[in-house]
């Protein structure tokens, strides 16, 4: 059984599950929101048909935010199990052979969250502008919030950073971290009073979290490890690619496999922290294999960049092939290597095409649950 699938004892009974999962197939193969979707499928006899309606019916499927609990209510296992049915259909339909799944590309790209290019001084006014939102909301009442002086320093950090005046703008952040330290302080002694009582516990839980978050932005430095690039998703991280375009990419790293002739997708995921590609390639291989089990394939020829070098003793299964062993490798081995370029315009259609460009879901969760449903190439 689907996983979240079954009956529901709570409230009113669940909607058709081939209908959320059809509308889930809709909404990465033509690059649309969640409002968007249920209007279009309003509109769209196809549609309809695909999802298992017996008669064309004026009316939206569900609601846009059911569409948002169904993910969740699915997870990353069940999301997978939909990448998995695609593969299944592109078998079933002679698209592709099981022997062609035999031999693969796996690359890493950058899932990028949806967050504004993180400056020094932008996220220091954001932490002091929480943190006084927070606090008032927990029922305290600041003596001075720098609210003013705050938003002037900002637009003034701007000008100087455009101007290419470092002096000045480092000027400016150091008063930036100043404010927010006196911020922070006035708020821990009001909330140390004896007499003070929080006007409710989420307030308060809300308020804790702010600071604590605050206080790393307020303490980080440029040569930091695991820094925070952004107060509303600390699972953000900074991932250097070697693009000349753009050099620092943020977000989380994830590992896509496609077929090696057809370019059909077999595989992805999410790996947090920035681990290093060949340490990830175990795993991604497993998840791929997992997906293509109703076929007894089993993956034996892997082509790879040098980013997966020194990680043929961790696969002792697959033949890796990459450009480090060139004069070692055979004819055929070298044709194939020569198409190993081939799971780059997946990617890039998958970024422009399927809406994976950004990441707009919250959390690690959601970054996880964005690389699901796939059209068939």
């Amino acid at each position: 059984m689907l996983v979240g699938a079954g009956a529901s004892p709570a409230g009113r009974p669940r909607l058709p599950l081939r209908l959320m999962i059809s509308l889930l197939y809709l909404k990465h193969a033509f690059n649309l929101s969640d409002e968007e979707l249920v209007v279009r499928w309003s509109e769209n006899v196809l549609w309809q048909f695909f999802s298992g309606q017996e008669h064309f019916e004026h009316r939206l499927p569900c609601d846009a935010t059911q569409l948002g609990r169904f993910r969740r209510a699915l997870g990353e296992d069940g999301l997978e199990e939909l990448l998995g049915a695609t593969i299944d259909t592109a078998v079933t339909l002679q698209a592709v052979q099981p022997q062609d799944l035999e031999r693969v590309i796996v690359d890493t790209t950058v899932q990028e969250k949806a967050v504004a290019h993180p400056t020094d001084s932008r996220l220091l006014e954001i932490a002091r502008h929480k943190v006084v939102r927070s606090a008032r909301q927990a029922g305290l009442v600041l003596k001075q919030t720098y609210a003013k002086e705050g938003k002037a320093l900002r637009f003034k950090a701007g000008g100087y950073a455009h101007a290419k005046q470092h002096r000045r703008l480092q000027r400016v952040i150091k008063r930036q971290r100043t404010i927010l330290g006196i911020v922070l302080r006035a708020v821990q002694r009001k909330l140390a009073a004896p007499d003070f009582v929080a006007s409710s516990p989420k307030a308060l839980a809300d308020l804790q979290q702010w600071m604590q978050r605050a206080e790393r932005v307020r303490t980080q430095r440029p040569k930091d490890k695991n820094k925070l690039y952004a107060l509303h998703a600390p699972e953000v991280e900074c991932i250097g690619k070697g693009k000349a375009r753009k050099p620092y990419e943020f977000g989380v790293k994830t590992a896509v496999v496609v077929s090696h002739q057809h370019g059909l997708m077999l595989g992805a995921r999410t790996f947090p922290g920035n681990p290093y590609d060949g340490h990830i390639l175990r795993a991604t291989l497993e998840q791929a294999t997992i997906l293509m089990q109703d076929w007894a394939v089993a993956i034996e020829h892997v082509v790879v960049d040098l980013g997966f070098r020194g990680v043929d003793a961790d696969n002792p299964d697959q033949h890796l092939i990459h450009r480090g062993k060139f004069k070692r490798l055979s004819p055929e081995h070298r044709a194939w290597l020569r198409r190993r370029s081939a799971v780059e315009p997946a990617i890039g259609h998958l970024k422009a095409d399927h809406r994976l460009d950004r990441c707009w879901l919250k959390g690690a969760l959601g970054d996880a649950l964005v690389y699901a449903p796939y059209r068939l190439p």
